[in-house]
């Protein structure tokens, strides 16, 4: 047995220059953007076939742009993540504001395709 000193490990040891522990977690976050930018695509392909089927009324047409819009800003958003999680070994955390973007690009999509259904 080495006497040597155990590394750190936890969220202390990313920020104190240690290496990464090289677990599943990245990987999982990853997975995740892809999941939810899945069920946001899906959300959007529904209200536009809604829009479509239902009778292209002006108030539709509108909520289905604003759904496809929606989901094209949170495509952005999700792309940068992960993008930024596979560039280094520790990525930037997600800035607050993008977070907030996200939430509110998910938020804000499954209202517009809910009332395009309801």
């Amino acid at each position: 047995m080495s006497g040597g000193p155990v590394p750190e490990r936890g969220a202390g040891a990313a920020r104190g220059g240690a290496e990464r522990d090289p677990g599943l977690q990245p990987e999982r976050t990853r997975l995740a953007w892809r999941r939810t930018t899945l069920a946001a695509t899906v959300a959007a392909v529904l209200a536009v076939r809604s829009v479509l089927h239902g009778g292209a009324t002006p108030a539709g047409v509108v909520a289905g742009a604003l759904c496809c819009g929606l989901w094209l800003l949170f495509l952005l958003l999700a792309h940068r993540r992960i993008t930024a999680l596979a560039a280094t070994p520790v990525p930037a955390p997600f800035t607050p504001p993008h977070a907030t973007a996200a939430a509110l690009c998910t938020v804000a999509l499954a209202v517009c395709a809910a009332a395009l259904v309801l």
